[in-house]
């Protein structure tokens, strides 16, 4: 049995080298699954960025769609995907809604003045005590609410033109056809 030990160790070895190997494989390896999706979005009442004198419930954004945009002027990633939030807000298909986290208003402000503003609305979380509840851990992140406030889509990371093609935009019809 001594004998044959080093080869069953290198055969097991080699076995969870392939195994590691054939995961890796996966595209969407680094995808976290979200427990919120299928859910009821978090209940939050938070300031509007533009207006912080105006709170701004998740009750009052029921009725319509939106996405919610998860940023800050702080973000690398966010000054990446910016182009292309700007563009898919454009098309106006639905409500971009910016989530400006754990950022000082001022600099939140010249951020969207220096990149151009493409949210319908931006709500400032510089607590993070929201962002605890909706399991943000990181910006740019995304979520899709529907209309009945019930999240149907996440995405971690920054939004490309083919994740809005491929993901978001699928997302968002097939929750438009459940209603």
């Amino acid at each position: 049995m001594k004998r044959w030990l080093p080869l069953i160790v290198f055969l097991a070895l080699a076995v969870l080298l392939g195994a590691g190997v054939w995961l890796s494989l996966d595209e969407n390896r680094d995808a976290l699954p979200s427990p919120l999706i299928g859910k009821p979005a978090p209940k939050f009442a938070l300031p509007a960025l533009h207006e912080p004198n105006r709170i701004v419930t998740s009750q009052e954004l029921r009725g319509a769609p939106y996405v919610l945009n998860v940023w800050g002027s702080w973000c690398v990633e966010c000054q990446t995907e910016h182009p292309v939030l700007t563009r898919f807000a454009e098309t106006k298909r639905v409500r971009v809604i910016g989530y400006n986290w754990k950022d000082e208003r001022e600099d939140a402000l010249r951020w969207l003045e220096r990149f151009n503003n493409p949210y319908w609305l931006v709500l400032q979380d510089v607590e993070g005590g929201t962002a605890i509840d909706f399991g943000i851990y990181g910006a740019p992140e995304t979520f899709l609410i529907d209309a009945d406030g019930v999240v149907r889509w996440k995405h971690v990371g920054g939004m490309t033109d083919a994740i809005v093609r491929d993901e978001l935009l699928p997302a968002l019809e097939a929750a438009e056809r459940a209603r």
